[in-house]
């Protein structure tokens, strides 16, 4: 048995039928969009992640003092746009109408006073100057009793609809801006996106982070998919969405995938499944997706599918029978 193995892995053993590959990984990347010293890494490389759990922490000042700082704004505008709407204060409103009560009481003052300047400028006890300066004196007192009395009335109407509509703006524009804050303190603290394996980790506690630059890669488990390879003859058979069978090695039986991915270019076999009589042909690359997670399927185990049109083979790549088959 051991000796099959050994001369297949050259190419010099029995062939495997079936389309031979190997399944590939989709890694994550995760990184800061901005620089900063790495605070906090809880996760080390092989460790598995739940989804929100935490993976490294940048430092944070900065993004904090920005969310303070749109806080506060958005705090402001709100509190300008309430005031608004409401008027003046009662208390400016109180100055106001004691400033109007005083004009008018000044004013029935100087109409008693003008009534008594006409009646002495009939009899001639008077002269013309002083009914004039009494009748200006009503005139004025009346103009200023009434610019009171509209004030009075403004101060009790909130702003004209433009300063409203444009404090109503100016209060989305905050909300857009504090948004924008706690999205880059998020980034610089970013969280699992899947249950995951953390294939590998860049920096270390205390380096230095590019902006972009990876800090952890994460491979989920449905992030995975077959790579394999279909001779010229049988392409035309390979179709998207089209399930497969397929086998590897400590494998259970049935497994199945769906077709995802068919190169329109030809290419020779590649090294990596080279076999004796398969090492001259031209092979179209087909990608498949696993309809099941229930197997883990590590990137680099390599796998046979079925031939099109034939039921799933019965031997693993290795030559093996997966569990549960007699050879």
């Amino acid at each position: 048995m051991w000796g099959d193995r050994v001369l297949a892995l050259v190419g010099l053993g029995p062939e495997t039928s079936g389309y031979l590959g190997y399944i590939e990984g989709e890694t994550s990347l995760i990184a800061p969009p901005i620089a900063g010293r790495l605070l906090e890494r809880p996760v080390d490389r092989g460790n598995r992640v739940k989804k929100g759990e935490r993976l490294f922490v940048i430092d944070p000042v900065m993004a904090r003092a920005d969310v303070a700082h749109a806080e506060a704004s958005l705090a402001e505008a709100k509190a300008r746009y309430e005031n608004i709407l409401t008027g003046k204060r009662q208390e400016e409103q109180d100055v106001i109408r004691g400033q109007r009560r005083e004009a008018e009481a000044s004013l029935a003052l100087a109409e008693v006073e003008l009534k008594r300047q006409a009646q002495l400028i009939d009899r001639g006890y008077t002269t013309r100057q002083a009914y004039d300066q009494a009748d200006s004196q009503v005139r004025q007192l009346r103009s200023r009793a009434a610019s009171l009395a509209a004030q009075e009335k403004v101060g009790d109407l909130a702003a004209r609809p433009d300063e409203i509509e444009a404090a109503k703006a100016l209060i989305g524009q905050n909300q857009a801006n504090l948004d924008q804050a706690r999205k880059k303190l998020e980034d610089l603290m970013p969280v699992a996106p899947e249950d995951a394996l953390v294939e590998n980790t860049f920096f270390n506690v205390g380096e230095w982070v590019p902006a972009g630059s990876p800090v952890v890669s994460l491979l989920p488990d449905f992030r995975v998919k077959l790579r394999f390879f279909v001779p010229q003859e049988d392409v035309a058979q390979a179709r998207m969405g089209r399930e497969v069978g397929f086998t590897c090695d400590s494998c259970p039986a049935g497994l199945k995938a769906t077709i995802i991915y068919v190169s329109p270019r030809a290419e020779y076999t590649p090294p990596v499944i080279y076999s004796q009589s398969a090492r001259t042909k031209l092979v179209f690359l087909v990608e498949a997706r696993p309809t099941s997670r229930a197997t883990p399927l590590p990137p680099g185990l390599p796998i046979a599918v079925a031939p099109f049109g034939a039921p799933p083979s019965g031997t693993s790549p290795s030559g093996r029978s997966p569990p549960g088959r007699s050879p």
